[in-house]
């Protein structure tokens, strides 16, 4: 491995300083594809935060030893990606990382927080409501039985990334909005002894309403990413509904694909 970071005085300061990079040049990946993974998951991970500048291609270039052209192809991949963003007379500049987050059974919260992203939580509503039919015949009650529903507003490093709405059996726990914009709606049930075991749920796309665009930060139109998932306690029963919109350019579900045969 060939460690980055000998650097000239002449050179200014920048947000890569005291970042580890190491790029392996015997490696057939190649340099740029190294280079552009490193800045990503320094991004990803909170060692970059957004507005931190990294210096123009010529600075980055001399501090990590690469041929300028193998550095603009680097930055150009995370330009595209909508991470970084190229500023005249100002050089190249974090805009936000963007979440992505494994298709399991988890609070978004939890996810955030474990990736160094900063998370806080706007609670719209907390109140009582009849259950409507999609949200009966998920939580198994009779359409009109009260239910509690929660909107949150959840967001990383400052930025909005996901509108929440979950419906819940009203009594199975005191769901406190104090408690609820502190830590995740999950980490609140295991606390009160509820065993969170399997789900069911399904991922869709669709364009932004002009409410929505608002409550996120994106303009109406702009690509959001659904979930809808039902979750379910070790003794089989629905604990929890939930129908979520997230920003398409903030958010990413991860798959891990097994083969069988």
């Amino acid at each position: 491995m060939a460690k980055t970071g000998e650097r000239p005085r002449a050179v200014a300061a920048s947000a890569l300083d005291g970042l580890p990079f190491a790029l392996d040049r015997s490696s057939p990946v190649p340099l740029y594809y190294q280079l552009a993974q490193q800045l990503e998951s320094a991004i990803e991970h909170g060692a970059l935060a957004p507005g931190n500048l990294l210096g123009n291609e010529i600075d980055l270039s001399t501090r990590l030893g690469l041929s300028r052209p193998t550095v603009r192809q680097a930055i150009q991949s995370l330009v595209d990606k909508g991470l970084l963003v190229r500023r005249r007379g100002v050089g190249t500049q974090v805009v936000h990382s963007q979440v992505k987050r494994p298709l399991e059974l988890s609070s978004l919260y939890d996810d955030l927080e474990a990736a160094g992203q900063g998370p806080t939580t706007h609670v719209l509503r907390n109140e009582r409501v009849p259950a409507g039919p999609d949200v009966a015949a998920a939580l198994g009650i009779a359409e009109g039985a009260e239910v509690t529903r929660l909107e949150r507003l959840r967001s990383a490093h400052g930025e909005p990334v996901a509108h929440l709405c979950n419906y819940l059996p009203p009594a199975l726990f005191d769901l406190d909005t104090e408690r609820l914009e502190a830590t995740g709606l999950y980490h609140l049930m295991r606390a009160t002894g509820i065993t969170l075991h399997s789900a069911r749920q399904t991922v869709g796309a669709r364009a932004a309403t002009a409410e929505e665009g608002g409550l996120l930060g994106e303009e109406p139109g702009a690509a959001l990413l659904t979930m809808q998932r039902t979750a379910y306690d070790d003794t089989g029963r629905p604990v929890e509904y939930g129908t979520h919109i997230y920003r398409a350019s903030r958010y990413a579900f991860d798959f891990q694909l097994l083969v069988r045969g």
